[in-house]
């Protein structure tokens, strides 16, 4: 990691007063929590059927207790802790730097780590609800049940992700676009930036400072003011012990 980029990144939140941060799945990676599409991740190859397809709307609905194991398998982490990104971002905006987080992941560790306005674009695995009455499940109830959790009422809970083939919420999106408009620093990291819609978010910013902080390359770098390929938890542990704020 070159430490004149961390001077710079150091100096860009201290001069910053409406910073986002909009992250992805390699922000959990140092939780233990796997992403996506690398060969360890959640959607590796399990034989006939594509990931893609057990975590669809449409696989839900046919073969509720097949998506519940892969479900439980795959995706479910309840003893993950916040780590040092988590930490830092929570920092952030607890000393007015951060106004919002944007996350494409479903595991709720901004909020664990202290963040409080967190836009999660694809839901949580930390709300379930029964299809036929709405009645609200924690996680620690899916993960106690077995087979198809039901609610008392018989009816199916589902958890409040977003399985393909469904629609981001709406309200969401305007609050993740409205807050990405209005920011002078928008941070990017652990995404590849390969996930739509989300990954088009960032055309709303028109703000000052860009930076992201990735392991691998993305389509966005060439703007950037800075780029970090580095673990996204190295790069905050380093920053916060510079004691920037």
């Amino acid at each position: 990691m070159e430490k004149h980029k961390l001077e710079n990144f150091a100096e860009i939140i201290s001069e910053s007063s409406n910073i986002v941060f909009f992250g992805g799945a390699g922000v959990s990676t140092e939780s233990g929590i796997p992403d996506f599409r690398s060969p360890q991740g959640v959607f590796a190859d399990r034989g006939e059927l594509a990931p893609e397809e057990i975590v669809s709307h449409r696989y839900f609905l046919t073969y509720t207790d097949k998506f519940y194991e892969f479900y439980r398998e795959r995706m479910l982490f309840p003893n993950a802790k916040p780590n040092a990104a988590h930490m830092f971002v929570a920092k952030l905006e607890k000393v007015g730097k951060l106004k919002a987080v944007v996350t494409q992941n479903i595991d709720g560790l901004h909020q664990a780590a202290g963040s409080k306005n967190v836009y999660e674009l694809h839901g949580s695995v930390h709300r379930n609800y029964c299809m036929r009455c709405g009645k609200f499940f924690g996680l620690d109830q899916i993960v106690a049940s077995k087979g198809v959790p039901r609610c008392d009422c018989g009816g199916v809970i589902k958890p409040d992700v977003v399985l393909y083939g469904e629609q981001l919420d709406g309200d969401v999106i305007s609050g993740s676009v409205n807050a990405i408009s209005k920011a002078d620093t928008l941070v990017i990291g652990g995404t590849s930036l390969v996930v739509y819609p989300a990954a088009s978010f960032i055309e709303f910013f028109g703000g000052k400072h860009l930076v992201i902080i990735n392991k691998s390359q993305t389509f966005a770098d060439d703007r950037a003011e800075l780029t970090f390929n580095d673990k996204i938890g190295e790069v905050f542990s380093a920053l916060d012990e510079m004691k920037i704020i």
